[in-house]
Protein backbone atom coordinates (compact mmCIF):
# COMPACT_ATOMS: atom_id res chain seq x y z
CA UNK A 1 0.00 0.00 0.00
CA UNK A 2 1.52 3.43 -0.82
CA UNK A 3 0.96 6.50 1.19
CA UNK A 4 0.24 10.04 0.55
CA UNK A 5 3.30 12.89 2.06
CA UNK A 6 2.16 14.16 4.78
CA UNK A 7 1.86 18.18 4.00
CA UNK A 8 1.73 21.33 6.80
CA UNK A 9 -0.52 23.75 6.73
CA UNK A 10 -0.25 26.97 7.61
CA UNK A 11 -3.28 29.46 7.77
CA UNK A 12 -3.96 32.79 8.05
CA UNK A 13 -7.20 34.01 9.94
CA UNK A 14 -8.02 37.66 8.62
CA UNK A 15 -5.84 39.98 7.11
CA UNK A 16 -2.82 41.70 8.56
CA UNK A 17 -2.62 38.26 10.92
CA UNK A 18 0.09 36.29 10.51
CA UNK A 19 0.28 32.76 8.95
CA UNK A 20 0.19 29.80 11.70
CA UNK A 21 0.65 26.56 11.54
CA UNK A 22 -2.35 24.26 12.42
CA UNK A 23 -1.54 20.94 11.34
CA UNK A 24 -1.18 18.94 8.59
CA UNK A 25 -3.20 16.53 5.97
CA UNK A 26 -2.00 13.68 3.50
CA UNK A 27 -2.36 14.67 -0.14
CA UNK A 28 -0.92 13.33 -3.30
CA UNK A 29 0.25 16.82 -4.38
CA UNK A 30 0.48 20.63 -3.27
CA UNK A 31 -3.01 21.44 -4.95
CA UNK A 32 -4.54 18.46 -3.23
CA UNK A 33 -3.11 19.45 -0.62
CA UNK A 34 -4.29 22.60 -0.17
CA UNK A 35 -7.99 21.68 -1.01
CA UNK A 36 -7.70 18.74 1.69
CA UNK A 37 -6.56 22.20 4.12
CA UNK A 38 -9.33 24.25 3.05
CA UNK A 39 -11.75 21.88 4.10
CA UNK A 40 -10.15 20.76 7.08
CA UNK A 41 -9.14 23.63 8.68
CA UNK A 42 -11.36 26.76 7.00
CA UNK A 43 -14.53 25.29 7.78
CA UNK A 44 -15.96 27.45 9.92
CA UNK A 45 -15.21 31.39 9.39
CA UNK A 46 -11.71 32.98 9.49
CA UNK A 47 -10.06 32.41 6.75
CA UNK A 48 -8.20 34.07 4.08
CA UNK A 49 -4.76 31.83 3.03
CA UNK A 50 -3.22 28.70 3.21
CA UNK A 51 0.06 27.56 3.14
CA UNK A 52 0.92 24.27 2.18
CA UNK A 53 4.26 22.31 2.85
CA UNK A 54 5.74 18.69 2.70
CA UNK A 55 6.39 17.75 6.04
CA UNK A 56 9.69 15.95 4.61
CA UNK A 57 10.72 19.80 3.22
CA UNK A 58 10.51 21.21 6.45
CA UNK A 59 12.98 22.19 8.70
CA UNK A 60 12.40 21.45 12.51
CA UNK A 61 13.97 22.36 16.03
CA UNK A 62 13.11 21.89 19.77
CA UNK A 63 14.62 23.82 22.21
CA UNK A 64 15.99 20.98 24.05
CA UNK A 65 17.50 19.97 20.35
CA UNK A 66 19.57 23.08 20.10
CA UNK A 67 20.67 23.00 23.54
CA UNK A 68 22.06 19.72 22.77
CA UNK A 69 23.71 21.43 19.66
CA UNK A 70 21.62 19.98 17.02
CA UNK A 71 21.60 21.92 13.80
CA UNK A 72 20.41 21.62 10.11
CA UNK A 73 21.90 21.27 7.03
CA UNK A 74 24.37 23.59 5.46
CA UNK A 75 23.92 24.32 1.67
CA UNK A 76 20.45 25.16 -0.42
CA UNK A 77 20.41 28.71 -0.05
CA UNK A 78 17.23 30.82 -0.56
CA UNK A 79 14.35 32.61 1.42
CA UNK A 80 13.59 30.87 4.48
CA UNK A 81 10.10 31.09 6.50
CA UNK A 82 10.55 31.02 9.82
CA UNK A 83 7.71 29.98 12.27
CA UNK A 84 7.84 29.85 16.11
CA UNK A 85 5.80 28.40 19.11
CA UNK A 86 6.88 30.64 21.51
CA UNK A 87 4.56 29.11 24.81
CA UNK A 88 2.33 26.05 25.20
CA UNK A 89 -0.92 28.23 25.81
CA UNK A 90 -2.68 27.93 22.50
CA UNK A 91 -2.00 23.87 21.74
CA UNK A 92 -4.05 24.38 18.54
CA UNK A 93 -1.73 26.66 16.85
CA UNK A 94 1.75 24.88 16.70
CA UNK A 95 3.44 28.35 15.60
CA UNK A 96 2.97 31.73 14.22
CA UNK A 97 5.23 32.81 11.03
CA UNK A 98 7.62 35.54 12.54
CA UNK A 99 9.12 36.38 9.36
CA UNK A 100 11.05 36.07 6.12
CA UNK A 101 14.71 35.54 5.71
CA UNK A 102 17.28 35.09 2.78
CA UNK A 103 19.96 33.00 3.68
CA UNK A 104 22.82 30.58 2.31
CA UNK A 105 21.32 27.68 4.07
CA UNK A 106 18.62 26.33 6.44
CA UNK A 107 21.15 26.73 9.54
CA UNK A 108 22.43 30.34 8.77
CA UNK A 109 18.31 31.07 8.26
CA UNK A 110 18.34 29.54 11.82
CA UNK A 111 20.95 31.31 13.43
CA UNK A 112 19.72 34.61 11.72
CA UNK A 113 16.02 33.86 13.05
CA UNK A 114 17.61 32.99 16.54
CA UNK A 115 19.75 36.60 16.60
CA UNK A 116 16.49 38.63 15.66
CA UNK A 117 13.44 37.11 17.46
CA UNK A 118 15.01 35.47 20.94
CA UNK A 119 16.08 32.33 21.81
CA UNK A 120 13.66 31.18 23.83
CA UNK A 121 11.02 29.78 21.55
CA UNK A 122 10.15 26.22 22.43
CA UNK A 123 10.20 25.40 18.83
CA UNK A 124 11.44 26.54 15.23
CA UNK A 125 10.41 25.81 11.91
CA UNK A 126 12.31 27.17 8.88
CA UNK A 127 10.20 26.19 5.97
CA UNK A 128 12.13 27.16 2.12
CA UNK A 129 9.88 29.30 0.32
CA UNK A 130 10.59 27.11 -2.38
CA UNK A 131 8.82 24.50 -0.24
CA UNK A 132 5.73 26.61 -0.21
CA UNK A 133 1.92 25.57 -2.31
CA UNK A 134 -0.43 28.73 -1.50
CA UNK A 135 -3.95 29.80 -2.31
CA UNK A 136 -4.46 32.38 -4.64
CA UNK A 137 -4.22 36.11 -2.95
CA UNK A 138 -6.98 37.74 -4.41
CA UNK A 139 -10.50 38.90 -3.27
CA UNK A 140 -12.27 36.19 -5.79
CA UNK A 141 -10.22 33.03 -4.49
CA UNK A 142 -11.27 34.57 -0.55
CA UNK A 143 -14.59 35.13 -1.49
CA UNK A 144 -14.74 31.66 -3.09
CA UNK A 145 -12.64 29.59 -1.43
CA UNK A 146 -13.28 31.14 2.28
CA UNK A 147 -16.64 33.07 2.38
CA UNK A 148 -18.93 29.76 1.81
CA UNK A 149 -17.83 28.52 5.41
CA UNK A 150 -19.53 31.91 7.12
CA UNK A 151 -23.32 31.09 5.82
CA UNK A 152 -22.49 27.34 7.07
CA UNK A 153 -24.22 26.86 10.83
CA UNK A 154 -22.14 24.23 12.84
CA UNK A 155 -22.55 22.66 16.03
CA UNK A 156 -21.24 20.63 18.37
CA UNK A 157 -22.08 16.33 18.93
CA UNK A 158 -24.11 17.25 21.75
CA UNK A 159 -26.64 19.62 19.64
CA UNK A 160 -28.01 16.60 18.19
CA UNK A 161 -29.92 14.19 19.56
CA UNK A 162 -29.10 10.48 20.46
CA UNK A 163 -30.66 7.63 18.45
CA UNK A 164 -31.55 5.19 20.68
CA UNK A 165 -30.59 5.08 24.44
CA UNK A 166 -27.52 6.30 26.19
CA UNK A 167 -24.72 4.26 26.87
CA UNK A 168 -25.35 4.59 30.46
CA UNK A 169 -28.83 3.20 30.01
CA UNK A 170 -27.30 0.02 28.86
CA UNK A 171 -24.39 0.01 31.60
CA UNK A 172 -27.42 0.38 34.20
CA UNK A 173 -29.77 -2.88 32.54
CA UNK A 174 -26.46 -4.81 32.66
CA UNK A 175 -26.10 -4.21 36.32
CA UNK A 176 -29.57 -4.97 36.83
CA UNK A 177 -30.81 -1.81 37.23
CA UNK A 178 -34.52 -0.50 36.08
CA UNK A 179 -34.55 0.80 32.31
CA UNK A 180 -37.03 2.22 30.11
Amino acid sequence: MSELPRWEVFKQDGPGKVHQAVGSVHAGDGQHALFTARSVFARRPAAVSLWVARADQIYALTKQELDAGKGLPQGGSGSFHIFGKKTNRRSMVLGDHLGTLDAGSPQDALDAARLQFGDELLVWWIVPDSALVRSVDSAETVESWFAPAKDKTYKQQSSYGVVGQHASAHKKAARGGDHD
